[in-house]
């Protein structure tokens, strides 16, 4: 048990001294909302408070908060937070689990996954020890599945979700079956011996990140793998609020469509946009899958001063 408390405290330790050193601010936002995410693949935790009428929403990321303290002026921003979603509990997922997550200003996603490699590297110790490599979302469907994941048949994809996933997806559109295929298939490949980062994802995918011009056009987003496990998750990020507003929109036709919950919007996010969010790119990575990997854990409780069971 101290072992755990004494790895994860170096491990704060040292993403506290690496943004003091770039001199990027650490800051702190609210755990409660009364609003949350429109993303389809995510499930908020509700609560609710005496006397009030509406739900308050446990965080699913602080990104939407630190959003408006950019638009605010904070400048470069960080903080170390929990947050919460439902349904995810297993080998790599706890319904509450520690996010580092940070913002810069007049960065790309490129420049953002250098600093994104210099931080985790020496985190992740001598198994990861290799140069990152970069990766586009083409080239690795290409590399581990021998398809162009951006002009496949959908029958196509849906094929090779069954022969190589085990998975049966006659109903499912383009987005659920890539998932699928990247979850079961490709980024389990990914990050062997050193950092993967895949990056240009589908303009479906973009949720708020912004879409790049070109043929075909891809989302300035990226993810970085390490022993086929997904660490982050990052972002040229998305400053038009129109555009923004038309993709809460189109989640929340997905969501009536699969018969999940229509979740409030957050305005205050949307009227942060308008306002005038600085040109930045932003990344969240779960910190205790950094520390599976550095402890060599099998499990997240592994690495968990408490596992669910346990609270």
């Amino acid at each position: 048990m101290r072992n755990r408390l004494v790895e994860r405290a170096q491990l704060y330790g040292h993403c506290r001294r690496f943004f003091a050193e770039r001199g990027v601010l650490e800051v702190e936002t609210p755990v409660l909302s009364r609003a949350t995410v429109s993303d389809p693949h995510l499930a908020s935790l509700a609560t609710t408070m005496q006397g009030q009428q509406h739900p308050y929403f446990l965080q699913t990321s602080p990104e939407y908060a630190m959003k408006r303290l950019l638009a605010a002026g904070a400048g470069d921003c960080y903080q170390i937070c929990k947050a919460f979603r439902d349904g995810e509990s297993g080998r790599h997922h706890n319904p509450e689990f520690t996010l580092l997550e940070w913002y810069r200003l007049g960065f790309d996603h490129h420049a953002l996954m250098d600093e994104v490699e210099s931080l985790l590297v020496p985190l992740l110790g001598p198994d990861y020890a290799g140069p990152a490599e970069r990766l586009s979302y083409r080239t690795a469907f290409e590399r581990h599945l021998q398809v162009d994941p951006h002009h496949a048949a959908l029958s196509t994809l849906r094929q090779l979700a069954r022969t190589h996933a085990q998975a049966d997806l006659p109903d499912a559109d383009r987005d659920t079956v890539l998932d699928v295929l990247m979850g079961v298939v490709v980024g389990p490949a990914l990050g062997q011996g050193r950092l993967s980062f895949v990056h240009e994802y589908p303009p479906s995918q973009a949720a708020l990140a912004r879409v790049l011009p070109g043929d075909p056009p891809v989302a300035a987003r990226f993810e970085a793998y390490a022993g086929g496990l997904e660490l982050c998750n990052g972002f040229q990020e998305l400053t038009d609020a129109a555009e923004q507003q038309r993709r809460f929109s189109a989640d929340l036709a997905i969501r009536a469509d699969r018969g999940l919950p229509q979740p409030p919007l957050d305005e205050r996010f949307l009227a942060a946009l308008a306002v005038g969010l600085p040109d930045c790119a932003g990344v969240a990575v779960g910190l205790d899958r950094v520390l599976m990997l550095a402890m060599r854990a099998a499990h997240i409780d592994d690495v968990l001063a408490f596992s669910l069971a346990e609270s």
